[in-house]
């Protein structure tokens, strides 16, 4: 039997367990030109939660995913081919050829970073440094929500980019002490620690070219506090505010976006899919000697689903969270 897991419910604040449903079905069969793909991962990601807001209730929440080829009804589409596509939470998909992309075999390059920094995760990190702030080498990057999936890439994508210092932003020491200890930031800020704005003074003293936005709300203050003149932001999302009805205040000094001339601009990575042998092209030989980590937290099993995606949400993950069927 196969088994998707439907959202049921709309969330109040904080999604629970209860806003999912875990449904075995007869396994699902191609038709022609189609082909049966068995899941091995599923990506776990925060605008998923603003989905459960928008999305149909009775479905599985789309998301990215990889999976093995065990019955094809299409030439194109070879039984034990790995692909990669964005039917969601499933033990098992129904696609077509055009709804895949058959993922290569590279050596010394591990499955799951189709889903992490090779992925839309990673896409969106190198996007948001080299599309949308345009960084330049020496310049002061911070990265907030900097130990999730997108923060952990972008982080190492800007050191290899060229920057000339990386602060990052997380939610405990032990984040904190992991982003400089492994991932080769200079400086990380606990958050939760309090005085945000003083923290980021003190962990990038001469202030900040480019800032990568996650989180929203007071890091975004924080970080227009610490911009210097015709710095750029970087807007990829707003963890911060996903789980609550009432949207932080705007940033009180968010006229100095005019006062020191700085860019704001938020992007959607769907629109910068033709990038994405350009990230490969940067990213895998990185991979290779040692130089990027593909930061990751794996989960074991289908029906722990809502379960890694509520600690997602809460911070219970490393880098990219994901889960292995």
């Amino acid at each position: 039997m196969a088994v998707i897991v439907h959202q049921v419910a709309r969330p109040h604040e904080w999604p629970d367990t209860g806003d999912f449903a875990y449904v075995k079905i007869p396994d699902p069969v191609p038709g022609p030109g189609q082909a049966l793909v068995e899941n091995l991962y599923l990506s776990v990601d925060p605008y998923m939660r603003e989905r459960m807001d928008t999305d149909d209730l009775g479905i599985p929440l789309e998301g990215r995913s990889i999976g093995r080829v065990a019955d094809s009804r299409d030439p194109r589409l070879a039984p034990g081919d790995l692909v990669f596509h964005r039917q969601g939470w499933r033990s098992h998909a129904v696609v077509a050829p055009e709804d895949v992309r058959i993922l290569p075999r590279a050596p010394g390059v591990p499955v799951t970073a189709y889903l992490g920094v090779l992925g839309g995760t990673g896409l969106s990190a190198y996007v948001a440094l080299t599309q949308v702030a345009r960084l330049r080498e020496g310049e002061t990057v911070f990265v907030s929500a900097a130990a999730g999936g997108v923060g952990s890439a972008a982080g190492q994508f800007a050191r290899l980019l060229g920057a000339g210092r990386v602060v990052g932003s997380a939610g405990s020491a032990a984040k904190a002490a992991y982003l400089t200890s492994e991932l080769g930031f200079d400086a990380a800020i606990d958050h939760r620690a309090g005085d945000l704005g003083g923290r980021l003074a003190a962990a990038a003293p001469d202030g900040i070219d480019v800032y990568v936005d996650n989180v929203g709300g007071d890091h975004l203050e924080a970080a227009i506090d610490a911009l210097l003149p015709h710095g750029r932001v970087a807007w990829c999302g707003a963890v911060g505010q996903y789980n609550t009805p009432v949207p932080p205040a705007a940033p009180r000094n968010l006229f100095d976006v005019v006062g020191k001339q700085l860019r704001l601009e938020g992007f959607l990575v769907r629109d910068y899919g033709h990038l994405q042998p350009e990230l490969e092209e940067f990213a895998i030989p990185h991979l290779r000697a040692g130089r990027l980590v593909a930061a990751e937290t794996v989960t074991e099993g289908l029906d722990g689903m809502a379960d890694a995606f509520i600690a997602m949400l809460r911070g219970g993950n490393v880098g990219k969270m994901i889960v292995k069927l």
